[in-house]
């Protein structure tokens, strides 16, 4: 009986993407949000598992607020911006993983079948995954005011937070988008999750990189772009509006964004000419 309600549900689907571009775009971003709200195993890690990280790490590293030049005395504020990262990283998985069941249920070639233009059978899927990068995003700036952290950029900088969220969540998820069309598989796209943590622990997310002055940690990190991802959203919690930390983290954001799309289209091309 479910499977017979979710078959329905994909031949309704189907049926609603003709029309303008924005139609079905709309159509599919709407279903895409949904896909992710009403399963918790899904909503769970976008949400809460970066959260509890933080609450974990800022109750374990909160003596480092005393190193000689730490930038502020709440860890918190220091730590809050990795959240973000790893709600953009969960986006990949949980995108990836959505698109690969489709691919395998079939429902991702009937589309392709019917007279929905190419760009929206992906760019409804990111729509969607940039309106839960808004949502998530909210969620940690609340939270991270209710911890004790402070948002030195003030209601201006939480707005900036989200857009950049959302940007950070629609990079990864393109990423997961072009795993799930290359491998069709979602086993596939969550053996991923492990490779791109790892660049998490090899940047500035624990301690400033100006107190990792030398030794090769420092050149990691410094070469890491995850690191001025993570720069840009810490420094409107604890500098206030720096410039030029943000105009690195949207150049790192942008950038992820526009690989992962091309990425996102060569994969496609390839998919489509198996259909």
């Amino acid at each position: 009986m479910a499977a017979r309600r979710m078959g329905m549900a994909r031949a309704r689907t189907g049926e609603r993407v003709s029309g303008t571009l924005s139609a079905q775009v709309g159509v599919l971003a709407r279903r895409s949000m949904l896909k992710t709200l009403r399963q918790p195993f899904q909503l769970f890690p976008i949400i809460f598992f970066p959260l509890i990280l933080l609450a974990v790490n800022a109750s374990g590293l909160k003596a480092a607020t005393k190193l000689p030049g730490f930038p502020t005395s709440s860890y918190v504020s220091f730590a809050i911006a990795v959240a973000f990262i790893q709600g953009g990283m969960f986006a990949l998985i949980n995108t990836g993983t959505n698109l690969a069941e489709d691919i395998e249920s079939g429902f991702f070639n009937r589309l392709a079948l019917t007279p929905l233009r190419r760009v929206s059978l992906i760019g409804g899927l990111l729509v969607g995954v940039a309106g839960i990068g808004v949502l998530q995003s909210a969620v940690y700036v609340v939270m991270s005011l209710v911890a004790g952290a402070h948002l030195d950029a003030g209601f201006g900088g939480a707005l900036v937070i989200l857009v950049l969220g959302a940007l950070t969540a629609v990079g990864f998820g393109a990423l997961g988008c072009a795993a799930a069309l290359r491998t069709g598989s979602g086993e596939a796209v969550q053996g991923l999750f492990p490779l791109f943590f790892v660049f998490i622990f090899l940047s500035s997310s624990n301690l400033p990189r100006n107190l990792l002055r030398t030794g090769w940690f420092h050149t990691v990190a410094t070469w890491n772009p995850i690191s001025y991802l993570i720069e840009a959203f810490r420094s409107l919690y604890i500098v206030g509006w720096d410039g030029t930390a943000l105009l690195r983290g949207f150049a790192v954001a942008i950038g992820l964004t526009l690989v992962s799309l091309l990425a996102v289209s060569w994969a496609l091309r390839t998919r489509l000419q198996r259909t």
